[in-house]
């Protein structure tokens, strides 16, 4: 069987969705992959958008469900395919859906901690302390960015 492969890099647009398949754990959300382009007179303009579900299985489910939640900035790498079912109306529909094989938060977007057992992390003196503008408010321990800033520190459990 030949699979597609896919690397989509946007937000969570909804909360995460734990649930039992068998004997086995899943964990699904949607992603929301938008593009902006350049006009020509020098500003931004809307581009096309991608919203995708995301199905994670096995290891991941731990890592997505206790590290990401609905507006995290991701990357999400895995298999693309199309599921087909019918509506209430009993119309035919298809959807596009990702089975993940890895997720994390996007970096350019936020700042994370790796929580991993022997797994230290770079050493202090190696790492530039952040400018002042760049150090995330800690008020903003949910996950949501303050007003007018991209980023937000986001916890990362494996």
């Amino acid at each position: 069987m030949f699979e597609t492969p896919l690397t989509v890099v946007g937000h969570i647009v909804n909360h995460p969705e734990r649930r039992h398949v068998g004997n086995q754990e899943v964990i699904k959300f949607r992603v929301a992959s938008n593009s902006r382009r350049r006009t020509a007179e020098g500003g931004w303009e809307p581009g096309n958008s991608l919203f995708i579900n995301v199905n994670c299985w096995g290891k991941l489910v731990t890592g997505v469900g206790a590290a990401l939640g609905k507006g995290a900035p991701v990357i999400v790498v895995g298999h693309v395919y199309t599921s087909e079912y019918e509506d209430r109306d009993g119309n035919r529909r298809s959807s596009l859906e990702m089975r993940a094989t890895s997720v994390g938060p996007d970096v350019s977007r936020a700042i994370v901690r790796v929580e991993k057992p022997g797994y230290t992390g770079p050493n202090q003196d190696e790492v530039p302390a952040p400018a002042a503008a760049e150090i995330p408010d800690p008020a903003q321990a949910d996950g949501e960015p303050a007003a007018g800033d991209e980023s937000a520190a986001l916890p990362l459990s494996a």
